[in-house]
């Protein structure tokens, strides 16, 4: 059957449209079934989800708000390549656009949420080793929606999103190697595999050693409903490529 391919947004389908994701699974959030007025069944695919993570440059914001991203990170994360100050983020997310943007933090002080929230971020993601108990704090305190990073490379792993009853959206990456004093933006990818069967207690992402290149092959090995990149649009460390961004976000969004 040939799919229609429309941007509906993360919607828990009735029955999975295994044409979609290739996934057989109860909870498919990527495919639709709809029942028309005349009783004729649409498996309805929806478009894969794309976040553009740690810009900088004002005018790359708006390239890739332009170029379809639907969410734009910006990583306040000390010592990272890619680290913005609130007060570089306020100009920044003037040029978002329709994309929503989203504050990265890594294991952050009350103080420093407080600075984060106050430049007008909708969403917060924590990126660093947040307990549950932390997380929910933080959403309580706030108000906002709170997105939860964790580092996979096993099953065991995997099944530890559950612990995150408060989080909003959880995004699976690859576990930083043995010694890396960052825990996200290293380039390398995780064993898809794991996620096999894998019934996700919330809407999430994939992330973890993402491009261009391979973009299309992780949505179809693990029926995605959306993506994050950071080193993988760059061609030098911590600047984005606007033909990789490009590149990247029609992949994801034709996968």
């Amino acid at each position: 059957m040939q799919l229609q391919r429309v941007h509906l947004g993360l919607v828990p389908a009735l029955l999975c449209a295994e044409t979609c994701c290739g996934k057989s699974s109860t909870l498919c959030y990527r495919a639709l079934t709809l029942l028309d007025a005349a009783g004729t069944i649409h498996h309805v695919a929806c478009m894969v989800f794309v976040k553009i993570c740690g810009l900088t440059d004002p005018d790359l914001v708006g390239f890739a708000a332009r170029e379809g991203a639907d969410w734009i990170g910006f990583n306040f994360a000390s010592g990272s390549p890619r680290q913005v100050t609130p007060e570089a983020a306020a100009s920044l997310l003037m040029q978002a656009g329709r994309a929503v943007p989203v504050a990265l933090l890594v294991d952050a002080s009350d103080a420093e949420i407080d600075a984060v929230t106050a430049v007008g971020f909708p969403i917060l993601q924590l990126h660093g080793a947040e307990t549950p108990e932390r997380l929910a704090d933080i959403k309580a305190r706030t108000g906002l929606e709170v997105w939860k990073a964790l580092g996979v490379s096993t099953r065991v792993h995997l099944d530890n999103a559950r612990a995150y009853t408060a989080a909003d959206r959880l995004l699976i990456d690859a576990r930083p190697p043995e010694g890396a004093t960052r825990t996200g933006g290293h380039g390398q990818t995780f064993d898809w595999a794991i996620l096999d069967g894998w019934q996700a207690p919330k809407p999430w992402m994939l992330a973890g050693g993402l491009t261009p290149d391979n973009v299309s092959t992780a949505i179809a090995a693990t029926g995605a409903p959306a993506v994050d990149v950071a080193s993988g649009v760059e061609r030098v460390r911590g600047l984005k490529d606007r033909e990789l961004v490009r590149a990247f976000i029609r992949a994801a969004k034709e996968a």
